[in-house]
């Protein structure tokens, strides 16, 4: 009978843990927010995209939000930098890196009445949700401003790493160019490398070299847009608008719009029950996780509708990723009336047809 007395309380005891968790989250006051930068606020690529957002958070939550720039993927300094807002009575810490990952984790893990935010992680919790943008959407909006403002068919990309975040970018933006121009090419050059100006340089003018009239890009910086508007081309950009740095080049930018995830999502945490997703999130241009700026003057309005046309439809439920699809060898991706999974879209490394990469 003591045997069974104490099953069942060991039962009721856990029924109650997933009641709990089934509940979801809840701050015990306010919410009281801080940010930890990977990079400079003023990098003019993805940590300037939180610094802009952190603004419009000041804004909304009626309070100056704090920042800790420049905190490597170091997990002593990520520690660092958290525990002492946590000491400061902060209860949303938000992350701005894939390397924070493990390190929010354990964070999470030992503050479970703290929120925890991380913007590219991969590890989620209770009171953890990592989150990212679908950004092959912004993207195709953009190839498509490409495809139809290039003369002589060939548009270059200047990428990071050949990885499926990036992966998809180049599919995507591919698959936008021909949406408007059904036989031009995307050149895509890797630098192996998230920001370094040298390499981008040294790709673009690559690039250049090869006869593209536009370039796009994903890596941090404005390169790219410098040595098109340098050799009277034009490009479009990556996780910002840079039109700041080449006004006569940049025609369209791939943008992200954190703010409009993350304030609704502090508004769910202060609400109580926040329910976390186990997988992480992933917003794309409805729910605030990417956008798309354009366009430049030189754009008429004709290919303007026609791409703003496209972001209705993608708002309304149109994937980019919609089949049939195949890959640049000819096997199929994704079969007619489908569309790729989020798994597969996470581990994408085949390109589609009109794809041309090379790497430094």
């Amino acid at each position: 009978m003591r045997t069974l007395s104490t099953i069942a309380t060991l039962a009721m005891l856990a029924l109650s843990g997933s009641a709990a968790l089934a509940d979801g989250f809840s701050l015990k006051a306010p919410p009281k927010v801080a940010f930890i930068y990977y990079a400079e606020k003023n990098d003019g690529g993805w940590g300037q995209t939180f610094e802009e957002a952190r603004l419009k958070l000041d804004d909304s939550f009626g309070q100056k939000v704090p920042y800790a720039e420049n905190i490597p993927d170091s997990d002593a300094q990520i520690r660092s930098a958290a525990e002492l807002y946590v000491q400061r009575g902060f209860n949303v810490i938000l992350g701005t890196s894939f390397g924070y990952s493990d390190s929010f984790k354990a964070l999470a893990e030992k503050y479970p009445a703290i929120a925890f935010l991380n913007a590219s992680g991969t590890t989620n919790g209770p009171n953890l949700q990592s989150y990212y943008g679908r950004s092959y959407e912004s993207h195709y909006l953009c190839g498509m401003i490409a495809g139809a403002m290039t003369k002589t068919g060939k548009i270059g990309f200047v990428a990071a790493h050949p990885i499926g975040v990036v992966n998809w970018v180049v599919n995507g933006y591919a698959l936008g160019v021909r949406k408007t121009n059904p036989t031009a090419t995307v050149t895509t050059v890797f630098t192996g490398s998230w920001a370094d100006p040298v390499k981008e340089r040294v790709a673009a003018e690559a690039l250049v070299g090869q006869g593209v009239d536009v370039i796009g890009e994903h890596v941090n910086g404005p390169t790219p847009e410098l040595v098109a508007q340098e050799h009277g081309l034009y490009s479009t950009a990556h996780h910002r608008d840079k039109t700041e740095y080449a006004p006569k080049a940049n025609i369209c930018s791939a943008v992200w719009m954190w703010d409009r995830f993350l304030i609704p999502e502090i508004k769910k945490i202060a609400a109580g029950g926040w329910q976390t997703n186990p997988y992480g999130a992933f917003p794309g241009i409805k729910d605030g996780g990417t956008e798309v700026v354009c366009c430049g003057a030189a754009v008429p309005k004709a290919v303007v509708d026609k791409m703003m046309a496209e972001r209705q439809a993608i708002i309304e439920g149109k994937h980019v990723f919609a089949g049939p699809l195949s890959d640049l060898e000819g096997k199929q991706r994704v079969a007619a009336g489908a569309v790729l999974s989020d798994g597969d879209l996470w581990k994408m490394d085949w390109y589609v047809p009109g794809v041309i990469t090379l790497r430094r």
